[in-house]
């Protein structure tokens, strides 16, 4: 093999790897976008008095980062010792907290007062799970930490909450995915334009992991990361396509209305509930009357629901647009 073949051969740096692990903060002042979250954090730390923690929030916000740069920061090299992550997504039964748990937390410890536990996705537990962790965290509340994360805290017994030191991770900041996105653009020498930036913070809604997936799949398919490619990887639609489609039914044009719902899920590829997201999102953006906006939403939240008691995703948005044409009539 010649040396230009061999050149040829080799991986393009950076492409081969997942850039949401590559570009994860393993401190806590590496984190972007919570200023108000991450000091407190640190005082535990500095003050080595880690209580229960549980992370409340949406997807991609960071709560995986903050337990794991915990871990990094109490433990250094010896954290993936003393932090055991569980999915309770996928591993919902008691069985796993009277095994796992317990096997973990009374294992030897290194010379550390504590180890941490990690729940993730601790919403996703069975109520006799949960009553099974609350007795858990009291039974070795001595030599074990437990960092529960969650993307909604109603879902979580009062007795576990009670027992935790909340944090809220909010949607992050506009500010926060921009110095992100770009971080890595340059990082990986990557010509990002700045509605290619705009598009990907939009695709992303405040998720982090979403705007970091998309800027890698729209890097690979060209030199150039701009606003067509972003929505076209992301499976997004342009913000002013989904107003056009709620201006044609709102002024009686079902027939267009629908013609334009269709493109968006046939054509582009969306789900019908990535249409109501978007439509939610972009409610008071759009250049409508404001009665309008109301009168949308309303129609969305009645469509949400039954999607999601499991009606049919392309006959409730044409039932949507078709009632706010109808009203436009009456």
């Amino acid at each position: 093999m010649s040396e230009a073949d061999a050149e040829a051969a080799e991986p393009t740096p950076g492409k081969t790897e997942v850039w949401i692990e590559k570009y994860r903060p393993e401190r806590l002042d590496e984190i972007k976008g919570h200023e108000n979250i991450v000091p407190r954090l640190q005082r535990y730390v500095e003050q080595d008095d880690l209580p229960h923690l549980m992370f409340a929030g949406p997807a991609g916000t960071g709560k995986t980062t903050a337990a794991q740069s915990i871990a990094r920061e109490v433990y250094d090299d010896d954290w993936r010792e003393n932090f055991l992550e569980l999915n309770a997504s996928d591993q919902r039964g008691i069985d796993v907290v009277r095994d796992r748990i317990k096997d973990f937390a009374r294992s030897s410890f290194g010379g550390y007062d504590h180890r941490i536990i990690f729940l993730d996705e601790a919403d996703a537990l069975t109520s006799d799970a949960q009553s099974a962790l609350r007795r858990t965290m009291e039974q070795f509340s001595s030599n074990t930490r437990f960092i529960l994360s969650c993307n909604y805290s109603s879902q979580i017994i009062d007795p576990i909450q009670s027992r935790c030191a909340v944090f809220r991770f909010t949607e992050l900041s506009e500010d926060a995915l921009e110095a992100q996105i770009r971080e890595i653009a340059d990082n990986e020498d990557i010509q990002v334009t700045d509605d290619g930036v705009d598009a990907l913070i939009y695709a992303a809604d405040g998720d982090m992991r979403k705007a970091i997936n998309g800027l890698q799949a729209a890097a690979v398919m060209g030199e150039v990361v701009d606003e067509e490619t972003v929505f076209a990887i992301t499976s997004t639609a342009r913000p002013e396509e989904v107003e056009a489609m709620v201006d044609q039914a709102i002024d009686g044009d079902f027939t267009a209305a629908r013609a334009a719902l269709e493109d968006l899920l046939t054509e582009r590829g969306l789900a019908g509930g990535d249409v109501i997201d978007q439509l939610h999102r972009s409610a008071w953006q759009f250049d409508i009357p404001e009665k309008a906006t109301v009168r949308l939403l309303e129609r969305l939240g009645e469509v949400d629901y039954r999607i999601t008691e499991g009606a049919n995703e392309r006959l409730q948005l044409e039932a949507m647009l078709a009632s706010l044409a109808l009203e436009n009539e009456d």
